[in-house]
């Protein structure tokens, strides 16, 4: 792997989006449980999850142009100390207020982070090996939701839920430290040409040109828009399955509290297990064509979650869920990278995240209505819909792939 990514910087983005990843995993693992234990009830959770993703939406267009403006490296170190400070406050908190400004500021910290990380990795990577280096970078936070819940089952029983966030704190601050003292602090994070310092200058036909004119805010949107389609889908489901399956189990399926704890990580685990296979895949076949696929397999297992009733069963399906549809984030994000010319990547990488906010502000108030009133089977009833409409969508546009547009061209050249 360091052969095909010789650029330090890269994997030094990797490390503090791992221990990003970390802090991740300790805190979502517990957040349901700990906002129950608040009294904090299912509505209001999936409340104080719309204000994270406001914050996301908030925040996600200005995280573009501040690293145009200051680079990728100052932005991302004060972004990773300011979500330390936010999860590090939160078992403080008793009120749903409260608890509302931190997770509005803890969403507004975290996209910026990934902005700033997802657009210096995009420019320093070579085209042909963009989901490769996105999908690395998805499975460095994958592995933090492996570890995450492990830390935290250990913890709880002797801590409570309150010390792992003070945990999670600790990791995010650590990883802007790693970022300042040894991240290199180039122009918005990239080279002058969009390529990194370290690598040597490569070429693919389906890449734009990175000296093309900026676009429009519009025509960047409409260039990215089965990327943005992709993450809005998945931060709906991502949204109201940390919030809701944990108690889904709890309730109809009777599964253990200390149990739920370890469902995130076999997410994550399945994610890191099927992430680089399909990221070769999609480099190779082309990246919608590989999404549409992951799309479907994953939501057809979110429906038949329903019927289980093993737990044994329910972490296997968690698995093949996970290994499906967790690795469309970082085969989106390559699709991203092939279509954008390098100067208009942070603003790319803007709208990506902001749709995945969108996606977490929609999701979980649809899904607290749905299981308060239905159950947790209509839930996921209606997220397998989700995926469904998705499968459609890159149906539609799946000429916005350029590989698929290079096969369409060749057959209507053959045809002639």
């Amino acid at each position: 792997m360091l052969r095909r990514i010789p650029d330090r910087n890269i994997w030094i983005i990797y490390g503090a989006v791992l221990m990003l990843g970390v802090a991740y995993g300790v805190s979502i693992a517990v957040l349901a449980l700990h906002l129950d234990a608040l009294g904090i009830g299912k509505i209001a959770m999936g409340g104080l999850a719309a204000t994270f993703a406001g914050g996301i939406v908030v925040m996600a267009i200005p995280a573009g142009w501040l690293i145009r403006r200051f680079g990728a490296k100052p932005v991302m170190v004060a972004a990773l100390f300011g979500y330390a400070a936010c999860v590090g406050v939160f078992p403080f908190l008793k009120t749903a207020g409260a608890l509302s400004v931190a997770r509005f500021f803890d969403g507004a910290f975290s996209v910026t982070v990934w902005v700033s990380a997802e657009t210096a990795l995009l420019v320093r990577a070579r085209p042909t090996d963009k989901a490769f280096v996105m999908s690395l970078y998805a499975m460095s936070l994958a592995a933090g939701y492996v570890v995450g819940p492990i830390i935290s089952a250990i913890v709880v029983p002797h801590a409570g839920t309150g010390v792992t966030f003070l945990i999670a704190g600790a990791l995010a601050a650590l990883a802007g430290a790693l970022v300042l003292l040894r991240l290199d602090g180039a122009p918005g994070g990239e080279s002058a040409h969009g390529e990194s310092h370290d690598a040597p200058p490569s070429s693919d036909e389906a890449a734009p040109s990175p000296t093309a004119p900026r676009a429009s805010p519009l025509a960047v949107l409409w260039r990215v828009k089965t990327a943005c389609a992709a993450t809005f889908s998945y931060g709906y489901f991502q949204a109201s399955l940390v919030l809701f399956l944990p108690l889904y189990l709890v309730g109809p399926k009777h599964v253990p509290e200390d149990k739920t704890i370890l469902v995130t990580a076999f997410f994550a685990a399945g994610m890191l297990s099927l992430s680089i296979v399909a990221a070769r895949l999609g480099d190779r076949l082309g990246h919608l064509a590989v999404m549409r696929a992951l799309a479907f397999v994953g939501g057809v297992m979110v429906a038949l979650f329903v019927a289980l009733s093993s737990f044994a069963a329910m972490c296997a399906a968690v698995f093949v869920a996970g290994a499906t549809l967790a690795s469309i984030s970082p085969i989106s994000l390559a699709l991203q990278g092939v279509v954008t010319p390098a100067q208009d990547l942070s603003r790319a990488n803007a709208f990506y995240n902001a749709a995945y906010a969108c996606g977490m502000l929609l999701g979980p108030p649809v899904s607290s209505v749905l299981f308060t009133r239905w159950g947790g089977g209509a839930m996921l009833f209606h997220l397998t819909g989700l995926w469904a409409v998705f499968v459609t969508f890159t149906l539609v546009f799946a000429g916005d792939d350029p590989r698929t547009a290079a096969r369409r061209r060749q057959g209507a050249a053959l045809a002639r």
